[in-house]
């Protein structure tokens, strides 16, 4: 029999690549949906597959869709990717963001505990935890310190998870993910700001780019290998907790360098600095050392830096180009 999973936050970045990974392993791919925004399958149709996922409505702030949309899907493994994602939002809804973010992972332990406690369970945490620094590059045995309220709400996924394991003996694992792009990001994250910037402003569309502090530093991967890296997770013979991370770190700066160069631009001359876009607390640098994912899941990643923003902005030229085709369609 086909292996069975279920995806909260399937409409996501994370969500369609994982979606897209489990199909081709022969797996019945249930997604959970909320009604949050509209038309959030454009990712899953974009990787061609929004035909192939069964759909279940529910949220994780609601107990009872999560045990309803367990009894549907039946599943053998569970995904928990939703979440309130964007740290900047976190701020301005800091209670919507504990509230899913946090107490949603709590909720999907839950109804798995009373549902069928043999289900193997992922969670997604994030590099976001590290927060505040407390080593130069951060492994499993880094301290957590936080700096925003998504970050908290993390904190609080990530330990109840490990909680649970202990508890109950469930199989339950968390990835802590470091940054991860693809043409599928959100445009309020700043990589995809700055792809799809580069796009419009070659097309003539765009003037200049607005960014905030870009001296921060991240470890930059590609989201299609990252989600390789949780189904792993879930493949092994005792759970545990991993870092994921390519190991190098760059600035925002370097990346618009590559990324206005690749359509043969200099990014000085169009990103223009604006304090508005300042964190409250400012996360400066971060770096993941994933020693621990190659050894034991025998996990690497596939695409460099340069590949990834290559990636991002040719995926924006033909965006740009599609919706002036169809705008100048309109006009005439």
């Amino acid at each position: 029999m086909a292996k069975s999973a279920l995806i909260t936050g399937i409409t996501g970045q994370d969500g369609a690549y994982l979606a897209k990974l489990l199909l081709s392993k022969g797996y019945d791919v249930y997604g959970l949906l909320a009604r949050r925004s509209t038309d959030t399958l454009w990712r899953l149709r974009e990787l061609d597959i929004a035909e192939k996922v069964r759909f279940i409505e529910g949220d994780v702030t609601d107990t009872n869709s999560i045990y309803r949309a367990l009894s549907k899907a039946k599943p053998n493994e569970v995904y928990n990717l939703a979440a309130q994602s964007f740290v900047g939002t976190s701020w301005e809804q800091p209670g919507l963001t504990a509230q899913v973010t946090g107490v949603g992972v709590l909720n999907v332990l839950e109804a798995i505990r009373n549902f069928d406690p043999s289900i193997r369970f992922y969670q997604a945490s994030t590099s976001e935890l590290f927060g505040l620094i407390q080593e130069p590059v951060q492994s499993e045995k880094t301290p957590f310190y936080p700096r925003s309220p998504y970050g908290v709400a993390k904190l609080f996924g990530h330990w109840i998870t490990v909680n649970y394991r202990e508890s109950f003996n469930l199989f339950a694992c968390s990835g802590i993910l470091f940054n991860h792009e693809s043409p599928m990001r959100g445009v309020e994250f700043v990589t995809r700001k700055v792809t799809q910037a580069v796009a419009r402003i070659k097309m003539g569309l765009q003037k200049e780019l607005r960014l905030g502090n870009i001296d921060a530093k991240r470890d930059w991967g590609f989201a299609g290998d990252y989600v390789e890296a949780m189904w792993l997770m879930l493949q092994q013979d005792m759970p545990d907790d991993y870092v994921v991370a390519t190991g190098k770190t760059t600035s925002v700066r370097e990346m618009c360098r590559i990324a206005f160069a690749h359509v043969g631009l200099n990014y000085e001359d169009y990103v223009i600095i604006d304090p508005a876009f300042y964190r409250p607390a400012e996360v400066e640098v971060l770096l993941g050392n994933p020693q621990k994912a190659k050894d034991a899941l025998n996990w690497e990643p596939k695409t460099s830096l340069e590949e990834l923003i290559q990636m991002m902005v040719d995926a924006d030229l033909r965006r740009v180009r599609l919706e002036m085709s169809a705008t100048d369609a309109i006009q005439r």
